[in-house]
């Protein structure tokens, strides 16, 4: 199959799990001729021209939208040989209300009132369910309560002035975000307890954490409680003091200001026990490393 009808493999929902995207695509969709340009897309979304076209040359080279140059304007459509799929991944967002969203985005307006805005909040809990969707997992509900609090403390944290007092906070980055990340977030927040802010997320996020992985940490009395894949957004990097990534290449964002370290550790993904055990170690080490270095003794 050629380039345009990549989306329809395995690297679809890679593409696709980042916010903005999900909201450039849910504007095309919304458009009254199922088209539309970056600048019009810059302005409806309150985002630089530049950003926009980043993540528009992100979908067009996946095949998701399609390219239609009219003199000096191009327009951009959602493929059509894959439009049903699309909109199953993206969720219908003309239906209507959703009893889950309003009870989820009332809670958590609550919540953060007096700091963002009830839309404000909306808008990130529907973005959050859309993403979670596009890697089906359980208890979907649930899961975009607690994703979306994690990015609306991500984004209040981001753009606070840091002091000196706060809590150091750690963002572990891997491709599905079920392995090697997991691990070793769940050893930093068992060794640091409540001193270090630790959190995860995934290039590709998978549905669940590997079985493997959750027994090997077992075995060491590390759990991993109700944690579960999430995908990697702008605001987690943002809110980050250190950025640890894990085989995802360049998926991650850089910002000014962050630490940035890249963990050559091999995928645990359909290995046995022993090989994960091994893995599992290994992050251990350098967790320990870097609290060390996050904490130092007095």
């Amino acid at each position: 199959m050629d380039t345009s009808g990549r989306v329809a493999g395995a690297r679809g929902p890679a593409v696709l799990a980042d916010p903005t995207r999900v909201r450039i695509l849910q504007e095309i969709r919304r458009a009254p001729d199922g088209r539309a340009m970056v600048s019009r897309l810059a302005d409806t979304l309150g985002l630089r021209q530049p950003t926009v076209s980043h993540h528009m040359k992100a979908l067009l080279g996946e095949g998701v939208v399609t390219r239609e140059q009219d003199g000096r304007r191009a327009w951009y459509r959602i493929a059509g040989a894959h439009e049903g799929r699309i909109i199953a991944l993206l969720g219908d967002a003309e239906q209507g209300g959703d009893p889950d969203l309003e009870r989820i985005s009332a809670d958590l307006a609550l919540r953060f009132r007096g700091t963002l805005s009830p839309e404000t909040v909306a808008r990130c809990v529907e973005e959050s369910r859309d993403l979670l969707a596009l890697s089906p997992g359980p208890l979907l509900a649930s899961r975009t309560g607690a994703f979306a609090a994690a990015r609306l403390e991500a984004l209040v944290r981001g753009d606070a002035a840091r002091t000196s007092a706060e809590r150091p906070e750690v963002l572990f980055v891997c491709v599905q975000n079920a392995g090697r990340s997991q691990i070793a977030a769940a050893i930093l927040r068992h060794l640091a307890g409540g001193r270090v802010s630790v959190r995860t997320a995934g290039s590709a996020p998978a549905p669940q954490v590997k079985a493997s992985v959750v027994a090997a940490l077992d075995e060491i009395g590390v759990p991993v409680g109700g944690e579960f894949p999430k995908p990697l957004t702008d605001e987690a990097v943002r809110a980050a003091d250190v950025v640890v990534t894990m085989g995802c290449g360049d998926a991650c964002p850089v910002y000014p200001g962050r630490r940035y370290l890249d963990w050559e550790l091999p995928d645990p993904a359909d290995l046995p026990l022993d090989a994960v055990r091994g893995i599992r170690d290994d992050i251990e080490t350098r967790v320990r490393t870097l609290l060390d270095e996050l904490l130092p003794a007095a």
